[in-house]
């Protein structure tokens, strides 16, 4: 198109991190400043634009550059105006019973086993406040899909906030997205002190052999469950998965293993993994005001001063802090509740010894263990929304038909490679 500069076009292109980088960063800070008075969250990329997609299989990070050709003059100026990250992985869509006969049973109880589909995740869409309402968004998200495609993904999905009307208006409007999930978004604060931890536990730790064992077992047929868990949980960022089971059942030293106690599990247990986010990214809450700040500075140094009085404290979230998310929360049984909370106390004191500013997780808005998660309403999101679609007129698998469709289950798994 011509403007009043000369000749002006939008190309979107792939990333280039030697050439991009420094431009992308300026983007990034730019589009996440709040309305003045507000608070707004600033999401520190520790220099590496594509980090939050890094350690998927298959990602790609697209951005849209203003080309501007002066009129009577050869000289072009270029600018960043937006950029798209996506990735695609394979994951669990539903499940299917089969029925595997054998000599002692030969009418045996139906077998669930997980129906996976290629998803495709659309995350960190940005456009240049200057530069909006120019169907620059529109053009990242198609470019998008285009490579999703390409490349088998059967859906694709996005997360926003609730009240982001223009990112919903986007997707469901433009884009042919419709609102899938809202799961919840928990987060607590790391305090000071240590968070005491019930002694009617044993905590174990499991191996990463043990723990794909684990959940490929017990949470395969989980709506979104990654089929290269092993993967997650051999990652560096990965700082394990804990069981926890009643007290005295057994010892780092006893412990049989994740088949044996599968085939003959307690009646209450309850697990998770936590993943290390700090070393992603930081992250840092602006435009809050003297008074708020002081309060948040008052309540640390005093728990800092009296820690036996355990008062809960607000994190130092006014400068770069970072986070621990917990991801695979899962149990069985009567005290399966109180379990995840021991857990939950456990994993607020890995992150205190990590200097982590909250610990946050992400579960359905069904999650039976959503009761035994502490976390503060004031940090938390109620309803995420997720919204899909799908890319194809094909399925991978009939006895789904079209997940978008699919009414919601009690649980679904969260990859922590895409919080």
């Amino acid at each position: 198109m011509v403007g009043e500069e000369g000749v002006v076009a939008v190309v979107v292109r792939e990333f280039d991190a030697k050439k991009d980088s420094s431009a992308v960063v300026n983007l990034e800070g730019r589009c996440e400043v709040g309305p003045s008075g507000k608070l707004s969250l600033f999401t520190d990329l520790l220099g590496d634009p594509i980090c939050r997609v890094r350690n998927s299989p298959a990602y790609l990070m697209l951005v849209a550059e203003l080309v501007v050709v002066a009129k009577g003059e050869n000289h072009v100026r270029s600018e960043i105006v937006g950029m798209i990250r996506g990735c695609i992985k394979t994951v669990t869509c539903g499940k299917k019973f089969s029925r595997i006969p054998n000599n002692n049973n030969p009418l045996p109880l139906p077998l669930p086993l997980p129906v996976y589909t290629k998803l495709a995740y659309i995350l960190g869409l940005r456009v240049s406040p200057t530069h909006r309402r120019m169907g620059i968004g529109m053009k990242l998200v198609c470019k998008m899909e285009e490579w999703f495609r390409e490349n088998g993904a059967e859906y694709s999905y996005m997360a926003t906030e609730n009240d982001n009307k223009a990112s919903i208006q986007l997707f469901t409007h433009k884009c042919g997205y419709s609102k899938f999930r809202t799961p919840s978004i928990l987060v607590h604060p790391v305090f000071a002190h240590r968070v005491r931890v019930t002694r009617r536990v044993t905590i174990l730790k499991l191996s990463p052999s043990d723990a794909e064992t684990f959940y490929c077992s017990r949470f395969s047929t989980t709506e979104f469950f990654p089929r290269d868990i092993d993967s997650i949980l051999n990652n560096k960022l990965n700082l394990g998965t804990f069981l926890a089971v009643p007290k005295g059942l057994y010892s780092a030293e006893s412990w049989p293993g994740a088949d044996e106690f599968l085939a003959s599990q307690p009646e209450s247990w309850a697990v998770l993994s936590v993943w290390n986010c700090s070393d992603v990214f930081k992250l840092e809450v602006r435009g809050a005001s003297a008074l708020r700040t002081g309060f948040a500075k008052t309540t640390r140094l005093m728990d800092r001063a009296f820690p036996w009085l355990r008062l809960p404290s607000v994190p130092e979230v006014f400068r770069p802090f970072g986070l621990h998310f917990l991801y695979g929360l899962g149990g069985e049984g009567p005290l399966a509740v109180k379990f995840m909370k021991a857990l939950c106390g456990f994993a607020h004191n890995l992150a205190k010894e990590s200097g982590c500013g909250v610990v946050a997780t992400e579960v359905a808005s069904g999650e039976p263990l959503k009761l035994g998660i502490p976390h503060w309403k004031s940090l938390s999101c109620a309803e995420d929304l997720w919204c899909m679609k799908r890319l194809g007129e094909y399925y991978s698998d009939g006895s789904v038909g079209d997940w978008t469709k699919s009414p919601p289950g009690l649980s679904i798994f969260v990859d922590p490679r895409e919080f």
